[in-house]
């Protein structure tokens, strides 16, 4: 079950098969950092047991990408070579500049990646070719980046693009905290939420577990300022935060839900991968579609 969600939809007509995409990856899989690498990312099967780099459920694609990543902790590189700098200029009498110091600074971390310790992670994207859309499993659009421009550089071309609304998000939301009887039946504001000043300072509050809907709140706005992330829950399936730039963040589905998935799984990991990927991918994509409506829907060209 993703935790988090990025959004990107198809900005044209693209035609996927997960044929093609399996090939497409198999010319791209994970290996382990060299010696000399800092970092190293490659796909590899999404679902536990498979071999398979892509995981089709339905119209559902899922793929996952690793990265490792050598950890080489700045002052341990900062140390070495400030001890290399003094015993240059103790053994030759003379001052080291800044571009020498880059040059040293290069050949310490060359020579220290050998021994930093490697942590591997995990990325996965679902590509819903029905709702012609990529949602990846992030909090960061630096992350989301990297799998889909993976999957690009797989394919040759992956047409996707940030959804765009015909008005942000954030007036929407904020408009939901002065007229909470404007909220779309399908959804129920949460018990958090965080504000900020539209003004020079950029003051911001952030607001837990309290009652959101309060005159408190409303004075703020008043003042200017504009809500920037709201917690959310969505029907009796999960509940979310909501950003001004369309994350979905900390996604927690239901007990009833999770339910519902435990009642579908069978034995092995392969079905209970795929029970728990299509009855997410249901929840999903009626969220997603839901959202955006509620935000005031797309603008006219991505409509069409």
């Amino acid at each position: 079950m993703f935790k988090n969600a990025i959004i990107y939809v198809f900005s044209k007509l693209f035609t996927l098969t997960s044929e093609q995409l399996e090939t497409a990856l198999k010319e791209h899989p994970f290996r382990s950092t060299g010696k000399t690498e800092l970092t190293s990312a490659g796909f590899v099967p999404p679902c536990p047991g498979s071999s398979q780099l892509v995981h089709q459920t339905g119209q559902n694609l899922f793929v996952c990408m690793q990265k490792e990543e050598r950890l080489l902790p700045s002052f341990v590189v900062t140390e070495a070579v400030q001890e290399k700098v003094e015993q240059i200029e103790a053994d030759q009498g003379r001052k080291i500049y800044k571009k020498e110091r880059d040059q040293i600074k290069d050949e310490v971390t060359l020579d220290l990646l050998p021994r930093a310790f490697p942590r591997k992670t995990r990325i996965s994207a679902w590509i819903d070719l029905k709702g012609r859309r990529v949602v990846v499993n992030t909090a960061t659009f630096r992350k989301a980046e990297e799998l889909t421009s993976l999957i690009r550089s797989a394919l040759g071309s992956l047409p996707i693009v940030p959804p765009a609304l015909k008005q942000p998000p954030a007036n929407t939301m904020t408009h939901w905290l002065e007229h909470p009887e404007t909220v779309p039946p399908m959804m129920t504001l949460g018990d958090g939420v965080l504000l900020k000043d539209l003004g020079e300072d950029g003051g911001e509050i952030r607001v837990k577990r309290q009652d959101i809907i309060s005159d408190e709140i409303r004075n703020h706005i008043n003042t200017g300022m504009q809500v920037a992330e709201l917690d959310i829950h969505y029907n009796a399936a999960c509940a979310f935060r909501l950003r001004d730039d369309l994350r979905l963040t900390g996604i927690k589905f239901t007990e009833a839900l999770l339910e519902q998935s435990e009642a579908l799984n069978a034995e092995d990991e392969a079905s209970r991968f795929d029970a728990d990927m299509a009855l997410m991918c249901d929840t999903m994509a009626g969220l997603i579609d839901d959202q955006i409506v509620a935000l005031g829907g797309f603008e006219e060209e991505e409509q069409a």
